[in-house]
Order: C-alpha cells, then sequence, then structure tokens
C-alpha cells in the first residue's frame, strides 16, 4: 500500500490559509427564508364543491327544523301563546311561555249527557253558599266599619290596614291592565303581592274575578312560586277555584290558560287538594264536566303518594257524589303503595251502598272495579267477604262479573302481610 502523502504547509504560513477562506467563492450563504405561493382565490372564495356541499347542510338542517317546529318557528323571534281554540302568534311573558308542546296536551273533554243526567241525581240539592275574596273582604270593611270585633274563622282572616291613596290609586289602575292581558310582562308592582302582609286586602283592588284568563294563569305563576303552602291554599280557594268553575260552567269547556294554571297549582299539592279538589267534592253539586276536567289534570301529573292517599282518605269519608267516584278512580289508578288505613276506608266507603236502594252511576261501578284491580290483595278477610255481599246487592251487567273474578282469586293481607304500610300518618 501506498503511504498517504502529508500536505505540504505553504509557505505563506497561518495567514494564508485564513485568506485562502476569504477568498473562497464556493461557500455561499444563503437565505432561510421560504417563499411560498399564494392564491388570491382561496383567501377570498370557498371552492365551488365545497360551497355546494356547505349549502346543501344548511338545507338539510332547516328543513328538520320546520319539521320538529313548523315553518313559523324562527329562531329570533318570540315564542307564540295560544288565547283561544287556535294557536295565536304575539309574544309571551319572558319568564315563563306557554307553547304549542303544552297545547298538546290540551284537548277538549265531551261529556256524555246521559253520564250528566244520571249524576244530577247525587248532587245535593242545598249546597253550601260559595265565598269569594270579595264577601271575605267586603264583610272585613263592614266590619272594620261597625267596630264589631269577633273572633274570625279561618276562611276570614284577612289582615286589614289603612291603605295610602297613593297605593289604592295605583293598584287600581294595575286592574285595568290585567283586565286586558293577554301576553308579555306584568307589572312589578303586581308581582310584590304575595309578600306583602295584607296581600289580599291589595288582591281586592285588582278585582280577581274580571282579570283576563292569561292573568289568572300568571298569578298563579307568582304566588306559587312566593308563598308557603297555607296561603296558596287560601289563593285557590278564594280565587282561582270559582274562577274555574265560572268558567266551565260559561263555555263549557275549560280555558287553555285555566287549564294550565290549575296544573301549575299542582306545585303544591296540599295547597291544591284543600283548596280546590276537597271543596268541590263537598260543595256536593260537582258537575261531570268539572269532575272529568279536574281529573284529567291529576292523571297528567305526578303527585306525592302522602298527599294522595290523605285525599282519598277524605273524599273516601264524605257523602256521596258521582264527583267521588272519578275523583278515586284517578288516583287509585296510579298505583301507589298505599297504607292499610287508606284502604280500610276505601273499603267501608264501598260497603255502605249494601242498605241503598238507589241505581248507582257507572262511575261507582268502575272505581270499584279499579280499587279491588289495583288493591285486591291489601284487604282482609272479613272486607273480601263484605265485598261480595255488596256484589249479590249493587250489580251491573258487564262490570260486576269482572269484580267478583277478580276477588275470588285474590289472596288477603291476613295470609300474607305487607310490613310497614299501616304505620304511616296524615297531617
Amino acid at each position: 500500500m501506498g503511504k498517504v502523502k502529508k500536505m505540504r504547509r505553504s509557505e505563506g504560513g497561518e495567514g494564508d490559509l485564513a485568506q485562502q477562506y476569504m477568498e473562497d467563492t464556493s461557500i455561499k450563504q444563503k437565505s432561510r427564508a421560504k417563499v411560498r405561493p399564494r392564491k388570491e382565490e382561496d383567501e377570498e372564495f370557498v371552492d365551488e364543491k365545497l360551497s355546494k356541499k356547505i349549502l346543501a347542510q344548511a338545507r338539510a338542517q332547516q328543513e328538520e327544523l320546520e319539521e320538529e317546529f313548523g315553518p313559523q318557528k324562527k329562531k329570533a323571534g318570540p315564542k307564540t301563546v295560544s288565547l283561544g281554540p287556535g294557536p295565536s302568534h304575539g309574544a309571551s311573558d319572558s319568564e315563563d311561555d306557554l307553547g304549542s308542546e303544552d297545547e298538546e296536551h290540551y284537548e277538549p273533554i265531551e261529556v256524555d249527557a246521559d253520564d250528566e243526567k244520571a249524576m244530577e241525581m247525587f248532587m245535593s240539592h242545598n249546597p253550601p253558599v260559595r265565598r269569594t275574596l270579595a264577601d271575605i273582604i267586603m264583610e272585613k270593611i263592614t266590619e272594620k266599619q261597625t267596630e264589631i270585633k269577633t273572633q274570625l274563622s279561618d276562611n276570614a282572616s284577612v289582615q286589614m290596614q289603612q291603605l295610602d291613596e297613593r297605593v289604592v290609586t295605583m293598584y287600581q289602575s294595575i286592574r285595568q291592565i290585567l283586565q286586558k292581558y293577554r301576553s308579555g310582562k306584568l307589572p312589578k308592582a303586581f308581582k310584590i303581592i304575595p309578600r306583602l302582609r295584607n296581600w289580599e286586602q291589595i288582591l281586592y283592588l285588582t278585582e280577581p274575578e274580571t282579570w283576563s284568563a292569561a292573568t289568572m294563569y300568571q298569578a298563579t305563576r307568582i304566588f306559587v312560586s312566593n308563598m308557603n303552602a297555607k296561603m296558596a291554599q287560601r289563593f285557590f280557594n278564594l280565587v282561582l277555584y270559582p274562577r274555574v268553575r265560572d268558567d266551565i260552567a260559561e263555555y263549557k269547556r275549560l280555558n287553555f290558560h285555566l287549564y294550565m294554571a290549575v296544573q301549575k297549582s299542582l306545585f303544591k299539592p296540599a295547597a291544591f287538594f284543600k283548596g280546590v279538589l276537597l271543596p268541590l267534592c263537598e260543595s256536593g253539586n260537582c258537575t261531570l264536566r268539572e269532575a272529568v276536567i279536574i281529573s284529567s289534570i291529576l292523571s297528567k301529573n305526578t303527585i306525592p303518594m302522602l298527599h294522595s292517599a290523605a285525599a282519598m282518605l277524605k273524599i273516601a269519608e264524605m257523602d256521596y257524589n258521582g264527583a267521588n267516584s272519578i275523583f278515586l278512580k284517578t288516583l287509585l289508578d296510579k298505583k301507589y303503595a298505599l297504607p292499610y288505613r287508606v284502604i280500610d276506608a276505601v273499603v267501608h266507603h264501598f260497603i255502605r251502598f249494601v242498605t241503598d236502594k238507589r241505581e248507582l252511576p257507572v262511575l261507582w261501578h268502575q272505581s270499584l272495579l279499579t280499587f279491588i284491580q289495583r288493591y285486591k290483595e291489601d284487604v282482609s278477610t272479613e272486607q273480601k267477604e263484605a265485598l261480595m255481599e255488596l256484589l249479590r246487592v249493587q250489580t251491573h251487567p258487564t262490570i260486576t262479573g269482572d269484580i267478583r273474578r277478580e276477588l275470588v282469586h285474590s289472596k288477603c293481607r291476613d295470609t300474607e302481610d305487607a310490613p310497614g304500610r299501616a304505620d304511616m300518618e296524615f297531617d
């Protein structure tokens, strides 16, 4: 192998190497910046194919929205409120709107004329006089003027105060708004009424009997949200209850806003039962139409078991009228795990008709069938025998056979106890 020859150092020394480096033109400094071609068209316009896809997707989404909400539903527009049999397109209260979804659940209820006549046979011929908020306020004003000091009953214990003339004038002017109200926001002075100590007296100035149906719904929302159960019960009994009955009697149906007001009152179930349902049963003249409409609201809403059980206990102990059977059937259909105290009261309610010589309406037989179907295994042996005796006296050509068959093939609670249900108490 040949030897690697060493490079000879130039005679110039190290300085020559530096000079050679500086003079060498083979090394060139290149710029690091890269210039990319830019298309002005891409900045200003979208590709034709992509724009077609975007428009197609937008159209598809619009069609889906129209199918779901209808062509009149606009994203930025106000929600609609129905004030009558057909939908209207006015602005609604921004706090809580009645939409088309609620209207779908509200259907006019038809009542058979023969059933209505059959129920009239069991109505009271001397119903108690119905008292409204105006009646109670006028009584209190008269009492204050004559300085009669008597102990007031619970229904008449209204806080009376000397009102400023400006307050009276303001709420009398608000009264005119409430009579014509359809949608939108209510006056703030009206919204603070539930927080006032003498709220009944202030409410009387607005004349609740002249409110529009939309005002009644909004007022129910406000009072339910801002009052305890006892005060809400007074509002239901003195304002909502008479208005609902008058509307049904006048138009043979319940206005949609009043229907929603009754439904909203179920947010305070104890107040609803004590202020609306039980007074309706105790009146003795509840019509079939009223009972069917109120029971339809009960069936569509969830109610706590204890409140429903207490209501069934009270209804079962009342003097019978046809409406009692409708309300009992509706509550029994909810399939609660009822305490034995309520079961015994309902059984006694039916057994007392053994000596009744009247021809009972079909509603009575239907409510008995519902009770037996749901709670046949919660009755005792003695109650079962008493019910079988009842079926020999009170019969229906198609329903009685089903009731008897259910009883025969059922067990009694004596043989198989259900612990923990007999200890429930009611207020």
